[in-house]
């Protein structure tokens, strides 16, 4: 891959053009089913394949995105759960630091465990905030993390809190309602939060159907994740 990923969604982003990327958990599909489901990515123009999960067995993340590689041009972006998925077979990596919780382990403690595999590594590193919005669900993430969401009422925070992530150099700040949401992250907080923010804004987490992709495209979203939806079909 040639053109850096974080440059893309820049580009994307000063020409008003939306994106979206497909989010693949390799504890949910097999490495059999990939040229099938690359077959269905293409077919919806995602510009972006995701790939992690909150906890996947160790070693998976390599020879998934390895297999994925062979049958897909479009660029692979990590989106680790912990340090342990990291894998030079990717084209870029988001460096989460879980904003919304205040348990160091993934503020800090898990990017400093990756350094080891990232020192001479050849992956895009891009500087993301993760910030999580209650979905209504206890989810995986915030199960593994024991933290808390924000609310979805709480429009104040979740601005502060991406804001501060953009102070702190963030490159993107992704606001996710988590996996299985209930509901996604509303369209008051991504207008809020987009309003506030120079920096690209990812949303992702409980969006069902192409009605709430369109209203998150509109509220302000540059990029959309969609992930439980894909692997239900419903995409």
């Amino acid at each position: 891959m040639n053109k850096s990923v974080l440059k893309h969604i820049q580009s994307s982003v000063k020409k008003g053009e939306k994106l979206l990327a497909i989010l693949l958990d390799p504890d949910k599909t097999s490495i059999e089913d990939i040229p099938n489901t690359v077959k269905r990515i293409e077919k919806l123009k995602a510009n972006f394949i995701f790939v992690g999960g909150s906890s996947v067995k160790n070693g998976l993340t390599h020879i998934f995105v390895e297999t994925l590689k062979k049958s897909s041009k479009i660029p692979v972006v990590l989106f680790p759960g912990d340090f342990s998925q990291v894998t030079n077979k990717a084209d870029a990596l988001l460096f989460l630091s879980l904003l919304s919780g205040r348990n160091p382990e993934f503020l800090i403690e898990q990017q400093i465990k990756a350094v080891p595999y990232l020192k001479n590594s050849s992956l895009e590193i891009i500087p993301t905030g993760y910030i999580l919005i209650d979905g209504g669900t206890q989810s995986s993430v915030l199960k593994v993390s024991k933290t808390t969401a924000i609310s979805q009422k709480n429009i104040e925070l979740a601005i502060a809190t991406a804001v501060a992530g953009m102070y702190k150099g963030k490159q993107l700040i992704y606001l996710e309602a988590g996996s299985g949401a209930n509901y996604p992250v509303s369209e008051q907080i991504i207008k809020a939060v987009k309003k506030e923010l120079k920096i690209p804004l990812i949303v992702g987490g409980g969006i069902r159907s192409k009605e709430q992709l369109k209203k998150t495209y509109c509220s302000g979203a540059d990029l959309v994740v969609i992930g439980t939806a894909f692997e239900q079909n419903k995409f």
